[in-house]
């Protein structure tokens, strides 16, 4: 049986990238997406063509229900969860913290933050040895954001980003003796789509002059520290936060 990786959020950019490999690396993979199925449906697409396995998942992860469903789905389409990618996040218009709504502040806290939660805390209950599970790998994607804090920009992302540096520590430490492993990517400047999202469509590029390796990363570039931290490789790494940064 091939191992199951779940990837919320995996239709485009990090994740995309990170469901691409992991297949290629032999997991059958849940490609999960909140509202863009075409997006994840073409990942899937790509996957099945090279010989690999695959499902599209649709669930807002700030929706608990949704996310009980989607965990369910995986269980009856691909088998008991082995790995965890929690990549599902978002940001939003840039402004000063005197400037943000609390409808802002929930929005981003529960997307990135509780529903970062929610999916750990239902991948545990099917990999933890403590559940009748045979262990399993978590890695959540945090930020770079999480150190710097994004002042002017979006210290609220920065803020959720530091979050699930915590929630990594913590829940490494708790399930360590259960056969689960968590560690965390803090991505630096990517070019994804993100950045569109927040308003700023070219930040990554504008701000590749202040990385000391004077260039943005590639979706790749993370997707490859992601399957290193699954991987057997790491064997023996839990709670690392993993800068892949270039440097900043």
């Amino acid at each position: 049986m091939n191992p199951v990786l779940l990837i919320t959020g995996g239709g485009r950019g990090i994740g995309a990238a990170t469901a691409l490999l992991a297949a290629q690396r032999g997991y059958a993979v849940a490609v999960n997406y909140a509202s863009n199925s075409m997006a994840a449906d073409e990942v899937v697409r790509t996957i099945r063509a090279g010989g690999g396995t695959a499902i599209a998942v649709q669930a807002d992860v700030g929706d608990e229900a949704q996310v009980i469903a989607m965990f369910e789905k995986v269980d009856a389409k691909l088998g008991r969860l082995t790995a965890l990618v929690n990549n599902a996040g978002v940001v939003d218009l840039q402004a000063r913290v005197d400037e943000m709504s609390v409808a802002r502040l929930e929005r981003m806290f529960r997307i990135n933050v509780i529903g970062s939660f929610v999916c750990a805390r239902e991948a545990v209950r099917r990999m933890s040895t403590k559940h009748g599970g045979e262990g399993g790998a978590i890695v959540n994607i945090s930020s770079g954001a999480a150190r710097l804090g994004s002042p002017g920009q979006y210290v609220d992302y920065a803020a959720s980003k530091a979050a699930i540096d915590t929630l990594t520590i913590g829940l490494a430490k708790e399930v360590a003796e259960e056969g689960i492993r968590v560690n965390a990517v803090r991505p630096g400047l990517i070019d994804t789509e993100i950045h569109a999202s927040g308003g700023m469509p070219d930040r990554a590029f504008e701000l590749a002059p202040t990385v000391p390796m004077k260039r943005t990363g590639s979706p790749e570039e993370i997707a490859g520290a992601i399957l290193w931290l699954l991987s057997a490789e790491a064997s023996y790494t839990t709670m690392a936060l993993l800068d892949v940064t270039g440097g900043r």
